[in-house]
């Protein structure tokens, strides 16, 4: 296991309090478009994450008021243009590794969403767990708008499950602005808040899941995502194992302890 609170990444900003790691790009002036290079870096970072023993919960925030406006168009759009397929291929593997890190992770990762949400800004808040965002908040899958398909990053898989298969086939083929609203109606966002309080919103979230049993949320988001290529049948029994495992940790028995003793059980993610 590793400490990851003297991460200094290059590329974007990163803190952890409380074993809540907090990430924000950080190119605000830009509406903070993600580049090679940062997309890289997060993807070698949530790739560490499942054994970092000093963060059992990630908030990814905003920041000046937008979360992200996607690929930088001069960083990324331009220089694809000139690349074979070769080099195209590797870099929507890389793209697509990005989420699969998240999702790997072994950590919920709740996305506090201001402001513009667009392109690849809204697949990194799409792949997160727990979405809360402000009514000013503007998510797009534009893909198609730049002539690109719909099928990005995995969005084509996840989407769907979250807000439901005509919904996302809707979005993903006109590309069109979601607003908050309907983000929440459908059940993409799980919580609107005002923009001074979004990001005390998702810390907040996160301490509560901090403060539960983390060795149990961490199996919890294992099967959320592993369920999906399963059948019922095969997911029970998963469930059934998983399960098993979680009641040899310490964190069950302190919980029953405290309910016998009427008191609130104090977990410690063992």
């Amino acid at each position: 296991m590793t400490a990851m609170a003297g991460l200094q990444p290059k590329h974007f900003l990163w803190q952890v309090e409380e074993r809540i790691a907090t990430v924000r790009l950080d190119r605000p002036e830009r509406k903070n478009p993600l580049t090679f290079e940062s997309y890289a870096e997060l993807r070698d970072t949530f790739r560490a994450l499942p054994y970092a023993d000093d963060v059992d919960a990630v908030v990814f925030a905003s920041n000046g008021g937008n979360f992200c406006s996607g690929g930088d168009v001069h960083d990324i759009i331009g220089p694809l243009i000139d690349m074979d397929m070769k080099g195209l291929l590797a870099f929507t593997r890389m793209t697509g590794d990005l989420v699969k890190a998240m999702i790997g992770c072994g950590k919920p990762v709740i996305a506090a969403v201001d402001g513009i949400s667009v392109g690849a800004g809204a697949i990194v808040a799409m792949a997160s767990d727990i979405r809360l965002g402000t009514p000013e908040a503007k998510t797009a899958f534009l893909f198609t708008r730049v002539g690109l398909a719909g099928c990005d990053m995995g969005a084509c898989a996840i989407l769907p499950r979250i807000i439901g298969q005509g919904r996302a086939a809707e979005l993903l083929y006109t590309g069109r602005s979601m607003s908050a609203e309907e983000g929440l109606a459908w059940g993409y966002f799980n919580a609107l808040h005002d923009a001074e309080t979004l990001e005390e919103e998702a810390m907040a979230f996160a301490r509560r899941l901090v403060a539960g049993p983390v060795f149990a949320h961490g199996i919890t988001k294992t099967q959320l995502n592993q369920e999906w290529s399963m059948s019922l049948e095969q997911a029970i029994e998963a469930e059934a194992q998983a399960q098993a495992i979680c009641m040899q940790t310490k964190d069950f028995e302190r919980a029953y302890k405290a309910f016998v003793a009427k008191e609130k059980p104090v977990f410690e993610g063992n």
